[in-house]
């Protein structure tokens, strides 16, 4: 239970605090950018290349119809990619398939770095590649399970906050070509429908996750209550 909270509040407190953030956030878009490259796949848009940049921001580039549900599915999906990552990550660490997440998680790493088009979206990728090989490699289980648990809460809640951004961006006027505002300019629903849309899905992924993350006998001790 109190590795659990403290990888909770360890997660928070990196999202909350700006120079921890400024300096993780990268991970958020290694997440988002992946979700776009996925789904274009599965929707058989031809996927060009992804390129990642040291201000943590990214792009996705792929080739296909402007219009249409394949284009409509790769643009909504890079908000909601890190919070269902951050989901996948707990189910597969509550139920002890840590092993299988760490080496998915390089599988996937390995596809996106084939589509990087850019030196420093190399860099970033064979750094964090390099940073789940060890702890799948040389760490003990225990520490295994550690990693994966923060790596979880910080998917679920670090995915929300760029969303709140993009919300406040949007009322400035600083966000005219945001993926919400490209969603609105295909269909009829306007750019914050989607705001809205993206953090109801995250936020729901958030609870769903740590619901999943509390241990077994605290639930227990609830539902006792």
């Amino acid at each position: 239970m109190w590795i659990t909270a403290l990888a909770a509040l360890v997660a928070l407190g990196v999202v909350v605090y700006p120079t921890s953030w400024h300096i993780s956030r990268g991970l958020i878009t290694v997440a988002h950018e992946g979700g776009h490259a996925l789904v274009a796949l599965l929707t058989r848009r031809k996927l060009q290349g992804i390129r990642l940049h040291s201000d943590t921001s990214g792009v996705t580039l792929t080739r296909g119809r402007p219009t249409g549900p394949g284009m409509i599915f790769t643009a909504g999906a890079g908000y909601v990619a890190p919070s269902l990552l951050g989901l996948g990550t707990a189910w597969l660490t509550a139920t002890g398939y840590i092993t299988i997440l760490l080496w998915t998680v390089l599988v996937l790493l390995a596809c996106m770095l084939l589509m990087i088009r850019n030196v420093f979206g190399v860099v970033a990728l064979l750094t964090i590649g390099g940073a789940v090989f060890a702890l799948s490699w040389f760490a003990p289980a225990d520490v295994q399970s550690v990693g994966a648990q923060l790596a979880a809460w910080f998917l679920l809640i670090g995915g929300i906050r760029p969303i709140l951004e993009l919300r406040s961006k949007r009322r400035h006027g600083r966000a005219p070509d945001s993926d919400a505002d490209q969603l609105a300019r295909l269909t009829p629903f306007p750019g914050g429908f989607f705001v809205f849309l993206f953090l109801l899905i995250s936020a729901a992924a958030l609870i769903i996750g740590a619901y999943l993350l509390t241990p077994l006998d605290l639930l227990n001790r609830l539902n006792s209550m």
